[in-house]
């Protein structure tokens, strides 16, 4: 000790020459994240200080307790002021001076030859407090402790040499005063700070101001009434609350606070978690613009209200990674590794529980709240649909909540179709993949009272057939897979050896051909095609295995109950060349009611439809 000037000096206990390097060039992947381990610290000084009022140690006050940011552009300083619970110079040297580090030459030899820094060390070495160094020449640190210790400052370079001596400080607390770098002076920005503040402490539990000493000095000069600060941060965010304390407009307003997204979402799950998960958050599924949209949601991880990251993705399964929200997990620590996720059991837990939580909701707005529900059906299914195919369990969970679209616009559960069918379709599904293609078939179901699901996004097919495993004796089929009994007249079906002749001409091998006789005796021809050979095809189409194009499995079914196939039949015997252009005519009809034509097929089309209206 210098009896002159009372300092003591000494060097951090580990290998400067070695660590200090790492510190600031590796210590975390973001660089940004200092300020939210220096800010977390002043929270903890604060937590301890509470602790111990709350157990009697120290006499409860009426003090505010608060957290500075003070960005000083002309010192070039950035400064972390809590009053808090505060250090002793014994407390300093064992917390600060020290670098509690574990297996230091593993350490070295690690992340030394990493550099890209993506697995952040923190949390494994306790260096919060060095990421300091990150964006600093040198480091100060003023802190009186609650006891009334003598207060004491702290000063160390950015090699590791430091000094300690007493200091006059009145109040109790911690100062933490960053002399922030040339290379690193984005770091004196006003805006840059308050970025940095909103993004990584907008939830943390002490109040935290942003103090701009070159605003306050200037607002001095010029005598102007100084404005009363704001606190930055919300420090009793909403997932803290019980769901009974939130209003609707509690969530959205907390939705478009979090991720700036002034559409509504769809619905919200609070989460309340008890031991032994012990974890809180709320999840939204957001509004899509269109289909083409990006799909990929946002989860943020707190730990206890403080920031840890994006997009974790392994806390939330992949097929709702489509979830907006928050998370704040207490039982993980602070900086975790994507590694460390990934073998985790609690956070395995916390994804079954989230699974949970968005089946038990879907359920209770299917029973509670149908009407609502119906509405938002359109815009979720897709994604729940191909949840319910990547997860069994999660699929027996949300099964009753499962609607079907009708093509009258109206929804049904699967259970309240299937119900409906019992008389006169028991156990099959008929569904239409488009309005206004399929509208022929759907008009005949219609005038049967059989109803008729729509299955207008690419997944419904692929999900039928999941279904059809799950659900047993149940069938799906398209209204173009086959003739239905109930579409069935009880008339005679009369063949005709002629006709078979033309339309084998005209068809070539494309279809096979069948004479029934339909109830509806305006429609001359169908075309079938089966739900295997079609779903097969859809296949081959989706993983880009084969061209694709006509299944070879379809039936052109002529109508027998038709005035216009009699006529035509008449004309296959007396004038075949008429009954031809008429036989190519008929099915090419049939054949719109399956797809689009090509630029060939329309010609074709078109010059049949000319050639018919010459022989009037």
């Amino acid at each position: 000790m210098d009896n002159q000037n009372n300092q003591k000096k000494g060097g951090i206990s580990v290998d400067t020459e070695h660590i200090f390097p790492i510190i600031k060039k590796w210590l975390y992947s973001e660089k940004d994240i200092f300020l939210r381990e220096i800010v977390s610290n002043a929270t903890d000084a604060i937590t301890k200080l509470r602790r111990l009022e709350s157990l009697g140690v120290r006499e409860a006050t009426d003090e505010q307790y608060r957290i500075t940011v003070t960005v000083d552009e002309a010192a070039k300083t950035l400064t972390v002021e809590d009053n808090g619970i505060g250090m002793t110079e014994e407390e300093l040297t064992k917390y600060i001076c020290s670098i509690a580090l574990s297996g230091a030459v593993e350490f070295i030899q690690k992340y030394e030859n990493e550099s890209d820094g993506k697995n952040g060390i923190i949390g494994h070495f306790g260096l919060g407090f060095y990421s300091s160094f990150m964006v600093s020449d040198s480091v100060e640190v003023i802190t009186k402790s609650y006891t009334d210790a003598p207060a004491v400052h702290w000063n160390c370079l950015e090699n590791g040499e430091y000094e300690i001596e007493a200091c006059d400080k009145a109040e109790h607390g911690t100062a933490v005063i960053m002399h922030i770098s040339e290379e690193e002076k984005e770091y004196l920005s006003v805006s840059k700070i308050r970025a940095m503040l909103e993004k990584y402490c907008a939830f943390m539990p002490e109040e935290i101001y942003l103090v701009d000493a070159s605003a306050e000095e200037t607002e001095a000069k010029e005598g102007e009434e100084k404005k009363q600060p704001e606190p930055i941060n919300d420090k009793s965010p909403l997932w803290q609350k019980q769901p009974s304390e939130c209003s609707d407009e509690d969530y959205k307003e907390f939705y478009r606070k979090v991720f700036n997204d002034y559409r509504e979402p769809l619905f919200h799950i609070h989460i309340n978690a008890d031991y032994p998960l012990n974890f809180n958050g709320i999840l939204y599924f957001p509004k899509l613009a269109n289909e083409y949209e990006t799909i990929e949601g946002q989860v943020k991880l707190f730990y206890n209200q403080v920031y840890v990251a994006d997009n974790i993705k392994e806390v939330i399964p992949e097929y709702l990674l489509m979830l907006k929200g928050v998370l704040d997990c207490p039982e993980l620590p602070l900086n975790v590794s994507r590694s460390y996720l990934q073998t985790n059991t609690y956070v395995s837990k916390v994804s079954a529980h989230i699974v949970k939580k968005v089946a038990d909701k879907l359920c209770s707005m299917c029973n509670n709240e149908r009407e609502e529900y119906a509405k938002i059906w359109g815009d979720i299914s897709p994604f729940i649909k191909y949840a319910c195919m990547r997860d069994k369990k999660f699929y027996d969970r949300v099964k009753n909540a499962l609607l079907i679209k009708l093509t009258g616009g109206e929804t049904k559960t699967f259970s309240e179709y299937l119900d409906t069918a019992k008389e006169k379709h028991e156990n099959t599904v008929y569904y239409a993949t488009d309005k206004a293609l399929q509208a022929q078939y759907i008009s005949m179901f219609a005038a049967e009272g059989i109803e008729v699901a729509l299955f207008e996004h690419p997944i419904d097919t692929q999900f039928a057939s999941l279904l059809e495993q799950y659900m047993e004796g149940v069938k799906f089929l398209r209204v173009d897979a086959d003739v239905a009994d109930m579409l069935k007249s009880e008339g005679e079906v009369s063949e005709s050896e002629e006709l078979k002749g033309i339309f084998a001409e005209v068809t070539g091998d494309k279809v096979s051909l069948k004479f029934d006789a339909l109830k509806d005796e305006s429609i001359p021809a169908i075309l079938n095609v089966s739900e295997q050979s079609r779903r097969f095809d859809e296949m081959m189409k989706m993983y880009n295995m084969g061209e694709g194009g006509m299944p070879v499995e379809s039936t052109l079914v002529l109508n027998t109950s038709s005035p216009l196939v009699r006529k035509l039949s008449d004309a296959a015997a007396n004038d075949p060349d008429k009954a031809r252009k008429i036989a190519s005519y008929l099915y090419k009809l049939s054949l719109l009611s399956q797809k689009k034509f090509s630029a060939d097929e329309m010609q074709s089309f078109m010059k049949d439809s000319f050639d018919i209206l010459m022989e009037l």
